[in-house]
């Protein structure tokens, strides 16, 4: 898939799925902006994607913070005036029971994987507006699709993000912006690491093919909309999650 002369922005680009996307991107010919609120992280992945050859810049970005995205905005829009695709990866989570919930706890959960992304998209979308394009990929979680035990809170704000992309395609479409959302299941990433290891190995378990997700698998998704591939495709959702849940 030919992503030359694209640009592109990925939240959360320093590590797990938000890394692999980048480096994907990259390879595929897209000028990637990587956003993290550990800068450290992503400037080791613009590293690798220059020693490949490939082009990145590395930006701070907390999407919990109003005046750190529209710093991100601002540095992104002033290097390249215009950006082609939004990937909202960011996202966090600890698996514990509903009610040994904290009212900090659900507030932090529903800053970073709900009003982020919501955030991070309204910063940029006027100029997609403006230009009449752009390609709009959420990465929600098969727990927004089908629940999820011991993840109760982080489930509803995934499941508003795909609520959210529904809508947003809805209202996009005039201006032909695609907007679609990616469900990955368990994945080999540095977040699900740090679950219990009994945790680990029921989730692992569950999936019909036995294995954990790649984030490189998620990534591939996520290039397919980013590609002209998907030009006729919006408001969708799409599990990359070996089966784990299979809705119809």
């Amino acid at each position: 898939m030919n992503l030359n002369q694209k640009t592109a922005i990925v939240t959360g680009g320093g590590s797990g799925i938000g890394r692999s996307t980048c480096i994907a991107l990259a390879k595929a010919g897209a000028r990637v902006f990587i956003g993290d609120i550990n800068k450290a992280a992503a400037e080791a992945v613009a590293a690798e994607i220059h020693a490949a050859g490939g082009k990145a810049d590395a930006l701070y970005l907390d999407i919990t913070n109003d005046e750190a995205i529209k710093g991100f905005a601002d540095g992104v829009q002033a290097a390249v005036g215009h950006i082609d695709i939004i990937v909202n990866s960011a996202g966090w989570d600890i698996i514990e029971p509903f009610v040994k919930n904290t009212q900090a706890y659900w507030e932090k959960i529903m800053a970073i994987n709900f009003m982020g992304p919501v955030k991070v998209t309204r910063a940029f979308l006027d100029g997609m507006i403006d230009a009449k394009s752009g390609k709009i990929i959420n990465i929600s979680s098969d727990a927004g699709r089908g629940g999820s035990s011991g993840e109760t809170v982080y489930a509803g704000a995934k499941g508003g993000v795909i609520a959210f992309t529904k809508s947003l395609a809805r209202e996009m479409a005039r201006y032909a912006i695609n907007v679609n959302c990616v469900c990955p299941g368990p994945t080999d990433t540095p977040l699900f690491a740090t679950q219990p290891e009994k945790m680990q190995q029921a989730l692992i378990g569950a999936i019909p093919f036995r294995r954990l997700c790649k984030p490189e698998e998620v990534a591939d998704a996520v290039v397919f909309f980013a590609s002209d591939r998907s030009s006729f495709i919006t408001g969708q959702v799409i599990s990359v999650s070996g089966g784990l849940t299979m809705m119809g």
